[in-house]
């Protein structure tokens, strides 16, 4: 199965079962956000998907927001009680290790920003995943890093999902 039929599986899946959409929202933003996870699932075009489906099928707006948050944060913050526990073995494991370089840039922009590397990496696709991880590896406390990962989750599901939603609704206005 290639990513586009599980897109577009999923997609079929949220306009038959309406009432399941913040929950899924929730788990693909979990998906998104957990640093080995996000290798494996198209997460964020699905997220985008999301916004215009939900305002044409009179899906609420907020719990679906706030679940994707929820997810987003949740994930982040697996990710950072990775690398908090394994230290620097998190390195060495797949798929860190296939990615040396990729590392290397995260554990820079730790360096330069701490928590608020959390709150700028959460925008940035290549690296949103595993800049918790990363910031768990180099001791980023556990308040700064969750003020960061939730203000940011917030955020993020916002930009993600309103302007799909708004832009159906002006449509139709």
């Amino acid at each position: 199965m290639d990513l586009d039929a599980i897109r577009q599986w999923t997609l079929a899946f949220i306009e038959a079962h309406k009432a399941w959409t913040p929950l899924i929202a929730g788990v693909l933003a979990f998906c998104e956000s957990v640093a080995f996870l996000s290798f494996l699932v198209p997460a964020t075009v699905i997220l985008l998907a999301l916004g215009p489906m939900i305002a044409a099928a009179d899906v609420p707006f907020w719990p679906v927001v706030l679940c994707a948050a929820v997810g987003a944060a949740l994930g982040d913050w697996l990710s950072y009680e990775f690398g908090h526990y394994f230290k620097d073995d998190a390195k060495r494991m797949w798929p860190m290790r296939r990615y040396p370089a990729a590392v290397a840039r995260a554990e820079a922009f730790c360096r330069r920003w701490g928590a608020g590397a959390v709150a700028l990496g959460r925008f940035f696709g290549p690296i949103r995943a595993v800049i918790p991880l990363v910031a768990g590896v180099f001791g980023v406390g556990r308040l700064p890093f969750q003020v960061a990962n939730v203000a940011s989750a917030l955020a993020w599901a916002f930009i993600l999902i309103a302007p799909g939603a708004g832009l159906m609704t002006w449509w139709r206005g």
